[in-house]
């Protein structure tokens, strides 16, 4: 019976186990929003997941939302992700870069100078988010996209991935959910447009594939994954038919011969695991799980790997704590996004 402790072939990339370290915002990027020596520390000290997924990293300065995020575009921040991707082959890891377009969930005092919040509508999220240079500041009013502000973000998408792997990623994951820009297309909440890019399920669909597909024929279909959460209703996110929605989408996407599919599973409301079960390549379940629970969904065939969040936090060595049975520490959440070591390599 399959374990947690056994390898695993997601497309080209090879996991040693099928613990994974789940993509988590730490909000540490250096100056220009490069990855440091101390993100390349942090990275290495968990090499030991069958894969670390990154947090999610810009692919244009317009992508940008919180704050000391890092991005995937200049010279120096792919400097500073090889420095990372170096630091976890040393130790014999795999690691993903997740790429994350936060459409409107953004504020322009976290974005360089220049920098626009676009969206596939002018529809401005309920909230607030954090920022250095005011506190806590409303999300801004997005401007709506016109057809070469797509064409310019799905090049984007594709020259970000390009970057990743001139960095030494093993792959790259595209992240479409938590009510940014990839699942503001897919959501009628969020999508108002009249053009082939809204309106009709079809029509709703043709962002995400057509930059899954500019990703796929940049690096290769082995080397690309895809996150979803049908349902999730995080950064004010609607749609109404979830379902109907990531049904098409699962179906659409069988065909690409991706690496693997990142379901984060619902509490309550969409069966996200039955919808997973629609996809015909690994996939890799996230939320709320533990060594025992994980090693039940796996045996349930429920999915193929687990990813860990809060766990890897504290527990650099989570793979070893699991194999020894030794009891998890706990984070410490006060630093969960605060500048510096505390809080961030400094857990044994």
């Amino acid at each position: 019976m399959v374990n947690l402790f056994d390898p695993i072939q997601l497309g080209d990339i090879t996991c040693a186990n099928r613990i994974f370290m789940a993509p988590m915002t730490r909000s540490r990027a250096g100056d220009g929003d490069a990855p440091t020596d101390m993100n390349a520390l942090y990275y290495a000290q968990r090499a030991g997941a069958g894969l670390i997924i990154t947090e999610g990293v810009y692919p244009s300065i317009d992508g940008k939302g919180y704050v000391r995020t890092p991005g995937i575009v200049t010279e120096e921040q792919i400097s500073g992700w090889t420095r990372v991707t170096e630091a976890v082959h040393a130790k014999g890891g795999k690691i993903v870069m997740q790429l994350m377009h936060c459409g409107r969930i953004a504020s322009y005092h976290n974005k360089p100078k220049g920098a626009r919040t676009l969206a596939p509508s002018a529809v401005k999220a309920k909230g607030e988010l954090f920022t250095d240079a005011a506190g806590m500041a409303p999300f801004d009013i997005p401007e709506e996209m016109s057809a070469s502000d797509i064409t310019q973000t799905i090049d984007d998408f594709g020259h970000a991935a390009k970057n990743a792997m001139a960095a030494g990623c093993d792959g790259i994951e595209l992240h479409c959910t938590s009510g940014y820009l990839p699942a503001q297309f897919l959501s009628t909440g969020t999508n108002q447009r009249s053009d082939k890019y809204g309106g009709s399920l079809e029509n709703r669909l043709r962002f995400v594939l057509e930059t899954l597909d500019r990703m796929v024929q940049t690096i290769g279909a082995g080397r690309v994954g895809l996150r979803i959460c049908p349902g999730n209703p995080f950064n004010d996110l609607s749609d109404d038919d979830p379902e109907e929605t990531f049904e098409g989408l699962i179906k659409a996407i069988n065909p690409m011969g991706l690496a693997y599919l990142h379901v984060i599973r619902m509490k309550a409301g969409v069966d996200n695991i039955a919808l997973a079960k629609q996809f015909n390549g690994p996939v890799i379940l996230n939320d709320s799980y533990d060594l025992e629970r994980g090693n039940r969904a796996l045996a349930a065939q429920q999915g193929d790997a687990i990813s860990f969040g809060r766990a890897f936090i504290a527990n650099p060595d989570l793979v070893g704590v699991f194999k020894a049975g030794a009891e998890l520490k706990q984070p410490d959440y006060k630093t969960l996004y605060t500048p510096g070591p505390k809080g961030y390599v400094d857990y044994d």
